[in-house]
């Protein structure tokens, strides 16, 4: 349950994070098409977490997200670099790692952080990749969304050409709906991007909040219409992990 806008039982970070995209409009709701072609009836925009106390919010989410996530699941490695695929995932990656070091320095302290240039480098250094190397290292990525997964894969690859190795993978927002298909209103069960990568490559992955938190957000606020919509929604396009 929620109540004016505090989903109970939701982490304090999380209920923050939800109030901060919201007041900043980076989380908006009304009629949208998405790349895939969906008309979805909300809209986040990571890329307006644009100010330092914006930037601050969503590094303290995804740090707390990141120390959640490897205490529910300790095989993990702990990660030796935090990687942003360009672009967005650049100050997110470095936002985090300066976050999850001044939450525990002790532990985090040493932990790198790296990205990759769209554009592979012919001088200076060269390269496609700015920061730490990733060769033999355990790597944890950060993103914003996940929608198609096609991102999502070409990163996985990256870190891979690089010697690295993908540990996990944390966004802020699970969509939380099937893959996009020919028909895509076939109503046939399918599996979300995140789930179809955790099942293709073995990569564990967590999100700050999901399409469900975003409901009882609103349900919270009285916002029957947009509730409504987004119900409408999910049950369309849910996907079955």
């Amino acid at each position: 349950m929620a109540s004016n806008g505090h989903i109970a039982g939701l982490p304090d970070y999380k209920n923050t994070f939800l109030q901060a995209c919201l007041s900043a409009n980076i989380l908006t709701f009304g009629k949208y098409t998405l790349k895939s072609g969906r008309q979805s009836p909300y809209f986040f925009n990571a890329g307006s977490f644009n100010s330092a106390d914006l930037l601050a919010t969503i590094s303290k989410a995804y740090a707390y997200t990141i120390i959640d996530f490897l205490e529910a699941q300790p095989q993990i490695p702990r990660p030796d670099v935090i990687f942003g695929p360009a672009y967005k995932g650049i100050p997110l990656a470095i936002g985090t790692g300066l976050e999850l070091s001044r939450m525990d320095h002790a532990i985090w302290g040493e932990v790198k952080c790296s990205f990759n240039r769209k554009e592979k480098k012919d001088h200076g250094e060269g390269g496609g990749i700015v920061g730490a190397a990733l060769r033999d290292k355990n790597v944890l990525v950060i993103d914003d969304v996940i929608t198609a997964g096609t991102a999502m894969r070409e990163t996985i690859e990256i870190v891979k050409r690089e010697g690295g190795r993908v540990v996990g993978f944390v966004v802020a927002m699970d969509r939380m709906e099937k893959i996009t298909s020919a028909n895509d209103n076939d109503g046939q069960p399918r599996p979300s991007a995140m789930g179809q990568i955790r099942k293709e490559y073995g990569v564990p992955t967590a999100s700050i909040v999901t399409l469900d938190d975003l409901i009882d957000l609103l349900r919270g606020r009285g916002d029957a219409q947009d509730m409504m919509r987004m119900e409408e929604y999910r049950s369309r396009y849910r996907a079955t992990d």
